[in-house]
């Protein structure tokens, strides 16, 4: 359930504005004394003011009425709502190399040099927030797939474990048949109307059992469409290494990745293969697979305002009956 505040006639508020000048014009003038006295001892005996002392309590009753009435008549209301998204019938599992090649430092953010998995991590989590009617799970794979988290609805829990992805919790290598066995096997169950991974990697396949392109045709089979990215620098990338003293030094690397089977994996499964070579490039290519598998979503909205200017008006018009009561009765001037 969501709530809300809101005026719906806001424009009355600007006649507060008026009341300052009201304190000014009133507090200028106010009730003057007109008490004959005898005598001048008489008079000290009366009080320094020539004004009633009282008047400021009439004013600023007067004043505070004024100000609830305005209020009241501006409507404040509070709504009480909700809003129901219905899913888009699309399941995403997304498969992020997580191997010792993913600290090249040839990617930047804000101009700063950051390696691949960092600024692939950040790019994910942008993506994941772009599509709150998917389920989404993740892999993560170097010499072996693990599973990040399973497919679901709850994307702040899945960026929760997102940013726990690191290098080093399973052996090096790069398991990309069995990453997209892994992946497979949790969407081979889903009913969703289309079924999707997103297979991002830096290199080349050597560890594991299978066979990615034998893994891509079971994807095939299931209906399942691939995605491929390839991440890195052309040529050679930067890669930080550490000496006997443990001193870290940047040396550059080979770039090696098998874009060939990269391709033939997305031909196979109906999707397509993009090679990213900077930040920039890899953003673009999260948001054209957002835009490639888009579908409409319904959204819902119920709203319910409940009118609150009763609890305005009846004070204001309380105290401005109240100050003028007490202004002809007990606090009335004398002529």
């Amino acid at each position: 359930m969501e709530t809300s505040f809101q005026f719906a006639n806001p424009l009355w508020l600007w006649l507060l504005l008026v009341l300052p000048l009201i304190a000014i014009l009133r507090g200028r003038s106010g009730r003057a004394v007109a008490l004959r006295l005898p005598s001048i001892s008489d008079a000290r005996g009366v009080g320094g003011s020539p004004k009633s002392r009282m008047g400021g309590l009439l004013l600023s009753l007067l004043l505070l009425g004024l100000a609830l009435t305005i209020v009241a008549l501006a409507r404040p209301q509070l709504g009480k709502g909700r809003t129901e998204v219905e899913t888009s019938g699309i399941d995403i599992m997304l498969a992020i190399d997580v191997s010792g090649s993913m600290q090249a430092m040839d990617f930047k953010i804000d101009g700063q040099a950051m390696n691949r998995l960092e600024v692939v991590k950040n790019v994910v989590e942008e993506f994941v927030g772009e599509r709150p009617g998917d389920r989404i799970g993740m892999v993560g794979f170097a010499g072996r797939p693990y599973l990040v988290s399973p497919l679901t609805l709850d994307h702040d829990w899945l960026k929760n474990r997102l940013k726990e992805v690191q290098i080093g919790r399973v052996e090096d290598g790069t398991a990309i048949g069995s990453a997209i066995a892994s992946s497979v096997n949790h969407l081979r169950d889903s009913d969703a109307k289309s079924r999707i991974m997103v297979l991002l990697t830096d290199g080349v396949n050597n560890g594991g059992a299978a066979n990615p392109v034998t893994a891509a045709e079971a994807a095939k089979t299931l209906g399942i469409k691939i995605y491929t990215i390839g991440a890195g620098t052309q040529g050679q990338a930067p890669m930080p290494m550490r000496d006997m003293f443990g001193r870290t030094h940047m040396r550059m690397v080979d770039v090696e990745i098998d874009e060939e089977s990269l391709r033939e994996i997305a031909k196979l499964t109906g999707g397509q293969y993009f090679r990213a070579t900077d930040t920039d490039s890899l953003v673009e290519i999260y948001n054209e697979i957002n835009e490639l598998e888009t579908t409409k979503r319904t959204m819902k909205k119920y709203e319910d305002y409940e009118e609150l200017f009763l609890f305005a008006l009846l004070p204001g018009l309380g105290l401005i009956l109240l100050e003028r009561v007490l202004g002809e009765t007990r606090f009335r001037h004398l002529p």
